[in-house]
C-alpha cells in the first residue's frame, strides 16, 4: 500500500506578505509536506478572487522540492490553449513538482456570466478544452473542433520535460467520467469514505470503458477542517471563513469539515485512509497561519503513525 501523502493550502492572504509567505513554505517543506495548493476565483459571491496559476508559480518560485499544484483551476472559464502555455511555464520552472487540478464550479453563475460564458455550458467546455490541453501538455500536435473550441495544427516546443498529471475535481458522474477520459486522478470534496472509495471504483470502470484502465491514478480528498484547542473554537472559526467566502450556512458543509485538534482531525480523516485515500489538501482555518501549517503537519503524522 502506497504512503499517504499530503498537501495544504497557504491561506489566501499570505500571497499580499512575500516575506510571511515564504517563511511558510519554507517550514512546509523542512516539515516533509507533500505539496502547497491553491484555488482559483475570477470574481466569486461579490467579487472575490485569486488567479491560481499565477499563486501556484509564486509558491513553485519560492520552494525547491514540493509539489505545487491547483485545487482547482475553472478552466471552462478561459480558452484551452493560453492555459496549456500557462502550465507548461510553470512546469519548467518546477519540473516534476506541478499538478494540474481542474473544475468546473458553477456554485456562483455570476462568475460564467462575467467572463462571457454561460454557465450551462461549463461541463461540456471542460471536456473540450481537456481535450486540447492533455495533448499539449504531452508535446503532441492539436487539431480539434468542437462547439466551444477550435484549434489547428497547435504544438508547444518544448514540451514539459517531466509530465504534468492532471486531476479532475468534482462530485458528479460527469466530473467523475471527466476523470476517467482525461484525467489522471480525481479530486473528491464534501463527501463521505464511503463515496469516496465509491468514486474511485465509477473511475476505474469508466477508464476501462475509454482504454485507459492502466494509467497510476493519483485520487484525492480535498478538505476544509478547523485547527485549534479543542471542536467548539476551532469549529467557529472555520464556520466564519467559510460562510464568508460562500454566503451559505456552515451547516450546509460541517458534515465533511472536521474540526477540533490534530488529534481531532485526524480521527475523522481516518475512515477515508481506512477507505484506500492516499492523497489528501487541507484547507486549515486555525488562530494564526503558522498554526494552520503545523495543524496540517501534526494531522499527517498522526495519519502516517
Amino acid at each position: 500500500m502506497s504512503a499517504l501523502r499530503m498537501g495544504f493550502r497557504p491561506p489566501r492572504q499570505l500571497f499580499a506578505e512575500p516575506a510571511r509567505l515564504a517563511a511558510l513554505v519554507e517550514a512546509a517543506e523542512a516539515g516533509g509536506l507533500d505539496r502547497l495548493v491553491v484555488g482559483d476565483h475570477v470574481g466569486f459571491r461579490g467579487g472575490q478572487g485569486f488567479d491560481g496559476l499565477v499563486q501556484a508559480t509564486v509558491l513553485a518560485a519560492l520552494s525547491s522540492r514540493i509539489g505545487v499544484g491547483t485545487a482547482v483551476y475553472l478552466l471552462p472559464l478561459r480558452h484551452p490553449v493560453p492555459v496549456a502555455r500557462q502550465v507548461a511555464s510553470l512546469a519548467d520552472v518546477a519540473p516534476g513538482r506541478v499538478e494540474f487540478g481542474v473544475g468546473i464550479g458553477g456554485e456562483d453563475p455570476a462568475e460564467y456570466r462575467m467572463c462571457g460564458v454561460d454557465p450551462r455550458t461549463r461541463g461540456a467546455r471542460a471536456d473540450e478544452a481537456l481535450a486540447i490541453v492533455r495533448p499539449l501538455l504531452a508535446g503532441e500536435s492539436v487539431t480539434f473542433a468542437g462547439r466551444h473550441f477550435a484549434v489547428d495544427d497547435v504544438v508547444f516546443r518544448p514540451a514539459p520535460r517531466l509530465p504534468v498529471p492532471i486531476l479532475v475535481g468534482g462530485r458528479s458522474e460527469a466530473a467523475l467520467r471527466r476523470t476517467a477520459r482525461f484525467g489522471d486522478g480525481w479530486i473528491g470534496v464534501w463527501i463521505s469514505p464511503e463515496r469516496f472509495a465509491a468514486g474511485v471504483s465509477r473511475v476505474a470502470e469508466l477508464a476501462e470503458q475509454e482504454g485507459r484502465a492502466d494509467t497510476p491514478w493519483r485520487h484525492t480528498l480535498h478538505v476544509w477542517c478547523g485547527i485549534g484547542p479543542d471542536h467548539e473554537r476551532a469549529q467557529a472559526l472555520l464556520a466564519a471563513e467559510m460562510e464568508a467566502l460562500y454566503a451559505q450556512p456552515f451547516a450546509r458543509f460541517a458534515r465533511y469539515c472536521p474540526a477540533g485538534t490534530p488529534e481531532d482531525v485526524a480521527q475523522a480523516l481516518a475512515p477515508y485512509v481506512a477507505a484506500g485515500c492516499r492523497d489528501v489538501n487541507l484547507i486549515a482555518v486555525a488562530p494564526d497561519d503558522e498554526s494552520a501549517l503545523e495543524g496540517t503537519l501534526a494531522v499527517r503524522t498522526l495519519l502516517t503513525q
